[in-house]
């Protein structure tokens, strides 16, 4: 039977991306195959899934339809490299930080490109991903990519250009978002909590906030306004917030990632 979807990396978004298709039914296991490196990661993908697994990325890459491309940006050209005279021409969706189209297109010619990216919360089907689209990628390759990551979450299509800006926000933000989960914990337990208790009050005030702004399309602002009452709790809180810079250090960190992203891109 031929393969429909070809995985080049097993890693942990590979595997998000692969256990919701297969849950969703968009793929059968049996016509999708991944190629790792690694002999147990192999064993592990193939005994809880059921899908095809092998070493040789020649393999992979001959499927019919889709080759998804979830390994190391610094590794791109040596995996590129092993995959000459590939017969088949199937649309590569990248996930790679970093890698524009243009690299892309130097290893897979001919081939309809997409760049994808993709964050952690695909884990559970939570996902926010962008998209960008090379010049031979058709209307039907659009829509299978948006069928793929929608399985895993929310899908937008933004300009190539804004792609490392992308992956400064939205790829890089669940580490910003654990670490302020972390540090509001940190915060109750300093103030008597118990452990547990703080990061249950925590992440469902992230999540319960998150959720609110999603549903009422209010702006933040809004939102703290509304919680803030004069020479009250908030306020106090919210103005230690604003001394230590907590806007400006979001801004800057979503920056930096997004300079990294960008000397990914080239190379570095």
């Amino acid at each position: 039977m031929s393969i429909q979807l070809g995985i080049i990396g097993g890693g942990v978004m590979a595997e998000a991306i692969l256990s919701r298709l297969l849950h969703q039914q968009i793929y059968p296991a049996e016509r999708v195959m991944v190629s790792d490196p690694q002999t147990s990661r192999r064993e592990f993908l193939r005994q809880t899934y059921g899908v095809q697994v092998t070493a040789d990325n020649q393999e992979a890459a001959n499927a019919s339809e889709i080759l998804l491309l979830a390994i190391k940006p610094q590794v791109l050209e040596r995996v590129v490299a092993g995959l000459a005279g590939n017969q088949q021409k199937p649309l590569v969706i990248s996930v790679l930080a970093g890698v524009p189209i243009s690299r892309l297109d130097f290893g897979f010619p001919e081939h309809p490109i997409i760049r994808a990216m993709p964050n952690t919360p695909a884990t559970v089907g939570a996902g926010m991903t962008a998209i960008a689209v090379g010049k031979l990628v058709e209307a039907y390759h659009l829509t299978i990519a948006k069928s793929i990551f929608a399985a895993v979450g929310q899908v937008v299509e933004v300009p190539e250009s804004l792609m490392d800006a992308v992956t400064g926000l939205s790829g890089s933000g669940p580490a910003y978002v654990a670490m302020m989960i972390e540090g509001l914990a940190d915060g109750g337990v300093a103030s008597g909590l118990p452990r547990e208790i703080a990061y249950q009050l925590a992440i469902q005030t992230v999540l319960g906030t998150a959720q609110l702004l999603q549903k009422t399309h209010l702006h933040p602002a809004e939102l703290k306004d509304q919680v803030t009452s004069p020479g009250g709790t908030t306020i106090a809180g919210v103005t230690v917030l604003e001394k230590m810079s907590l806007r400006s250090a979001m801004i800057e960190a979503v920056r930096a990632a997004c300079r990294r992203s960008q000397e990914l891109g080239k190379g570095k």
